[in-house]
Order: C-alpha cells, then sequence, then structure tokens
C-alpha cells in the first residue's frame, strides 16, 4: 500500500503547491518562470546525457535474436524483419517496434490454473500501452498551439478530428478521454495482478499518478474552471521567446498543472520513461544480423599476453616427466602445430 500511497501524495502535493504559488502575486513568476526554465533545462541536459552514455556504451558484437532465421545459406528461408541482413531490414524492424510495439504485441502472461502453469497472450496491455502512447502524443502536438505562432497546418485538422465527436461545449476530445482510460487501465493492471504488483515499486507508481494529474489537471480547466486561454497562450509564447512576461489573468489551477508538466520534465531523464529514446540505441533492435556473413572484431580489443602450449610443456618438461605424462615431441619441431594448440595459461 505504501508503494501507491506515498507517490500519489507527492504528486498531489506538487499540485497543491503549484497551486498555491499561481495564487500569491509574488510567487508567480517563480512557478510560471523560473521553475518551468530550469525544468526544461534540466530536461534537455538530462536527456541528452543518457542518451551520449548509451552511445558510448561498447557494443562489441552483433546481439542476435531467435525469433527469425537470419540470411545464411540460399535453401534457408531468412526473414528481414525478425533477422535483418541489411539496413533497410532494420528500420523496417524499428519501425514496427516505435509505432506498432511489435514485441509487446506478442508478449505473453503466466498463471497458474489449480496446479498447471498455462501460459496467454497480453493482447490487452498492448492495446492499453499503444493506446496511452498515441493519445499522449496527440495531446503533445495539439499543445503546440500555445508555442507557435502561427500555428502549424497540422493542428486544426488534428484538433477537428480529435474532436469531432463533439460532446458539449468547449468539445470534449477524444484523446482526453482514452488517455485517461489508459492510464487507469495501466494502474489498475498493477493492483489488480498480484504478480505485477508484488515487483512494482514506488518508481512505477509515480509517472502514472503524475500524468494523470497533468490530464486531470488539463480537464478541469477545459471544462469546469475556466482559464483564460489567450493568457495562458502569451505567458507560453514569453518562455519560448525568452521574453517572460506573467499575465495577469492567469489562474492558479494553470499553475498546479504547470507544476506537474515541470516536474515530468525534470523526473523524465532519471527514470524508465526514457526508454522512448533508449529504443533508437537498442543493439538487439539497430543492429543487423549479419554475423554469419562478416566477422566482426571488437574495437576495444587490446594485446593479450599468450602461453602456448608448447612454452606451457617446456617449462613444466620435468615434472611432467617426473608424473609419467607423456610429453609431445611434435611441438619442438612443427611450430605450426604448436600454434594451433597453444592456449592461454
Amino acid at each position: 500500500m505504501a508503494k501507491m500511497l506515498y507517490p500519489f501524495l507527492i504528486v498531489v502535493a506538487l499540485a497543491l503547491v503549484g497551486y498555491a504559488g499561481g495564487s500569491l502575486p509574488a510567487l508567480q513568476v517563480v512557478f510560471g518562470i523560473i521553475i518551468p526554465y530550469i525544468a526544461m533545462a534540466a530536461f534537455v541536459a538530462g536527456f541528452a546525457y543518457r542518451m551520449l552514455g548509451w552511445v558510448r556504451s561498447p557494443v562489441p558484437f552483433r546481439i542476435t535474436t531467435t525469433a527469425g532465421q537470419q540470411r545464411s545459406l540460399p535453401w534457408i528461408k531468412a526473414n528481414n524483419l525478425e533477422a535483418p541482413a541489411n539496413k533497410l531490414g532494420v528500420l523496417g524492424r524499428m519501425a514496427l517496434e516505435v509505432l506498432l510495439f511489435r514485441s509487446l504485441f506478442r508478449n505473453t502472461s503466466a498463471g497458474l490454473r489449480g496446479k498447471r502453469l498455462l501460459f496467454g497472450e497480453e493482447k490487452l496491455l498492448w492495446a492499453g500501452g499503444l493506446l496511452f502512447h498515441y493519445s499522449f502524443l496527440v495531446i503533445i502536438l495539439r499543445h503546440t498551439r500555445f508555442f507557435l505562432d502561427p500555428v502549424p497546418f497540422f493542428v486544426p485538422w488534428l484538433q477537428a478530428v480529435d474532436g469531432f465527436f463533439q460532446v458539449g461545449v468547449p468539445a470534449m476530445y477524444i484523446t482526453t478521454a482514452t488517455i485517461l482510460v489508459a492510464l487507469l487501465f495501466l494502474f489498475a493492471r498493477r493492483v489488480v495482478m498480484p504478480q505485477i504488483r508484488y515487483i512494482s515499486l514506488p518508481a512505477d507508481y509515480f509517472p502514472l499518478f503524475l500524468i494523470l494529474g497533468i490530464g486531470t489537471t488539463g480537464v478541469l480547466m477545459r471544462h469546469f474552471f475556466r482559464v483564460d486561454i489567450e493568457a495562458v497562450k502569451e505567458l507560453a509564447l514569453s518562455l519560448v521567446v525568452l521574453q517572460p512576461r506573467i499575465p495577469a489573468n492567469v489562474g492558479p489551477l494553470f499553475f498546479a498543472h504547470l507544476a506537474l508538466v515541470s516536474s515530468l520534465l525534470v523526473y523524465f531523464p532519471l527514470s524508465k520513461l526514457m526508454h522512448m529514446g533508449g529504443i533508437f540505441l537498442s543493439p538487439t533492435r539497430n543492429l543487423t544480423n549479419d554475423n554469419r556473413r562478416r566477422r566482426h572484431v571488437n574495437p576495444w580489443n587490446y594485446p593479450v599476453p599468450t602461453h602456448s602450449y608448447a612454452e606451457w610443456q617446456e617449462e613444466f618438461k620435468e615434472k611432467l616427466e617426473m608424473a609419467g605424462i607423456p610429453l609431445d615431441e611434435d611441438l619442438d619441431h612443427k611450430p605450426e602445430m604448436a600454434a594451433a594448440r597453444g592456449g592461454h595459461a
């Protein structure tokens, strides 16, 4: 219970602190300008640091997967999406993973039914994850209207498609509902399934509560406690052009929303959410599987002193003779054989 309670209380505290700061004119500069700038700087620096760390990590050989046959003999059918032998296949495999979560689609679950261990599919997890990520992407793209002037051409079209099923005024966006449903499903899955609940940590619940808090405050601002959209856009544009100013009509609920967004930006590079960038540097996804076609030499190799069998026999020759162990006399006359049989001491 504590694994869920503490992250929840932290998110509530962040929202309340942001709301309180937005209610006091003297603190609006802190919560509306200083903290967002610090959060964005931390996000960019942390994201770059994590990515550079992965880029510099040694990958001495191609890490193959077992999901498909690589190209080898002409009479064996190869699978260029499972075990790509060229960059085009790598691009296809990466696109399927990034856009459709292909590996998650194949995920399986295990459970006991009586005394029998049964394996099943996890298509609900795949659907929930896909729904969440695409809803989040659409919401972020819709929000570019606050940061860019003129508004990108695709944003009005995206808003029209997202809000075509109009419910009330202002229109209820489809992605607003789907992201909340997806988040609640992912949270319920961690709570209801005992094996998932057992391995879940506060770090697994915190981003769920944080994004849920961002979505909830956004819904409240749009449909229940209206804020001045023009003032919000004026603040967002002033931050982008590095001429920050706090308009007079920005409500405290917006500052609570902004505090949660800033917290997410700071937390992002430190968390598992970095899989967004890490997927592109995964060796099992971004490398061709051509170990049988070309030899891969570790570029970080350094000379290692060796001790051949011939040298070892010469060193312990007297002891070997005393122990009655036969000696290989050919080693003295066939250096190439000695090298072939040589090894590390």
